[in-house]
């Protein structure tokens, strides 16, 4: 399945770079590019855009402006120089962030973020004539050996990849499950978990230090690696942890 996407930017060299990283995106469709964001209303109204590569700062409407403007606004990723709209933007419930200049790696993530919010809203099934995905959930299930045991959110430290398992360390104890970090992403609130290596998924909120190659979490010392690395700093300011 196809996402159609648009991108509006003032600057020409920006735009050539997000149709160049699109291009290279299977599931993506550039079907228009802007200079202004004023441009872009009639377009939006008649066609079906399913996500916005958005400018923030532009002469006329700004980008948060025009995301304020919209009615059913799509998917929204901001592509920006400046961090000091990230609050902003994340009050506004965009789907991700990009700070100028932007790498491949990081408009990937980016890019496989809104397609799960995409097919994931798309697909959701109802019951009772509705049913959504509720932040006031607090915990979960898993499978290990042979029963389901419940895991509180709060009491996750980190999660660490074994093959085809997941160890989860809690504050009580170790978990093992077969399971992947895809599932974990979809299951744990992405404002207080965040994965920063291949083998490594994180709880933000008990993080202890962060220096530049890993954080430390009770008495481990857990890597970042240069994949995730922009993503983790990019959350860690949406979230205005960093003061």
């Amino acid at each position: 399945m196809k996402i159609n996407c648009i991108a509006i930017d003032d600057e020409p060299l920006a735009l050539d770079i997000i149709m160049d990283y699109s291009g290279k995106v299977s599931f993506l469709k550039l079907i228009k590019t802007f200079t202004k964001a004023v441009d872009s209303i009639g377009f939006l109204q008649k066609n079906n855009v399913d996500l916005i590569f958005l400018d923030v700062q532009m002469e006329g409407i700004t980008g948060l402006q025009l995301i304020s403007a919209l009615k059913n606004p799509p998917q929204i990723i901001l592509t920006t120089a400046y961090d000091k709209y990230a609050v902003q933007g994340f009050e506004l419930d965009i789907t991700d962030y990009l700070l100028k200049p932007i790498s491949f790696d990081r408009f990937i993530m980016a890019c496989d973020r809104a397609y799960d919010r995409i097919f994931k809203s798309n697909n959701t099934k109802t019951v009772s004539g509705e049913i959504s995905l509720r932040r006031e959930q607090m915990y979960f299930f898993v499978k290990t050996e042979f029963r389901l045991q419940k895991i509180n959110f709060d009491e996750i430290l980190y999660i660490e990849g074994m093959g085809d398992y997941l160890r989860i360390i809690t504050k009580q104890g170790k978990i093992m499950t077969l399971q992947n970090f895809k599932r974990m992403e979809e299951i744990l609130p992405e404002e207080d978990f965040c994965r920063v290596h291949k083998s490594y998924m994180i709880s933000l909120k008990n993080i202890s230090c962060i220096e530049k190659s890993h954080v430390k979490i009770s008495d481990k010392e857990i890597p970042i690696s240069d994949f995730y690395r922009n993503n983790f700093y990019d959350k860690l300011k949406i979230l205005n942890l960093i003061a």
